[in-house]
């Protein structure tokens, strides 16, 4: 049973969305009878029947419910400055969210490439990443913020600024403490400028560096969060 939708609904309606009805009877050409898994993307894992294969409406009756604990206990949250091409802003999306990401928000900073983003897009990327990895909870994602707004608003945790400008920082492996809340804010190409860092740390942001090497902004984001996970399951 390799099937795996979503239905953020499915303990209360059970029925797949029309979106994930088509895919499932007209792309898959499952039948009434098959076996399916269904994730509500709140932490319920559902195994079900198909009883009604339409493509615009998918019935199905609930076998079990089993509730998926997330392989880490920390909420890890990055927020990052989109690249001008949008395939990179997706591609971290969906790569972080098969890691294992809590929220994702977007900042418009100084150095700026992009203004705009399509949060329905990444959130199509999102489900699709959390079925493929076969999670059940879906991470949260922001739309673009003011860097200044966002930088002041509360977070229980430790928080962190990655940039490369001349300034005393630790590598983000030592700088975090194992088991603990996370939020690390990760420039354009053209790296935060110094007055934000400036702002950051007066915000209580300790700036860290990510590798001896000049990142991408979205390999930047991922090696954070992929660090954060290292740290944690060697801690």
């Amino acid at each position: 049973m390799g099937h795996v939708f979503f239905a953020p609904d499915i303990l209360t309606r059970q029925e797949l969305p029309l979106e994930e009805s088509q895919h499932c009877i007209r792309v898959l050409r499952l039948q009434e009878g098959d076996e399916i898994l269904v994730s509500d993307g709140c932490g319920h894992l559902v195994s079900a029947l198909i009883v009604e294969a339409h493509p615009k409406h998918c019935r199905l009756k609930i076998l079990n419910t089993n509730i998926q604990e997330a392989t880490w206990s920390q909420f890890i949250h990055i927020a990052m400055a989109p690249t001008k091409n949008m395939d990179r802003n997706e591609w971290f999306v969906e790569k972080a969210t098969e890691i294992g990401i809590n929220k994702i928000s977007f900042l418009n900073c100084r150095f700026s490439e992009r203004k705009e983003i399509k949060i329905t897009r990444i959130e199509k990327i999102l489900v699709a990443a959390m079925k493929q990895s076969l999670k059940a909870v879906l991470p949260k994602v922001e739309g673009i913020i003011n860097f200044d707004k966002f930088i002041q608003e509360p977070f229980e945790g430790q928080k962190f600024i990655a940039h490369c400008h001349c300034q005393e920082k630790e590598n983000l492996c030592k700088a975090y403490k194992p088991q603990e809340n996370v939020l690390i804010l990760i420039g354009p190409e053209g790296d935060f400028s110094e007055a934000e860092v400036e702002k950051a740390n007066a915000q209580g942001f300790q700036s860290i560096s990510l590798s001896h090497s000049r990142l991408r902004t979205e390999t930047a984001a991922l090696n954070a969060c992929q660090t954060i996970h290292i740290v944690n399951d060697m801690s």
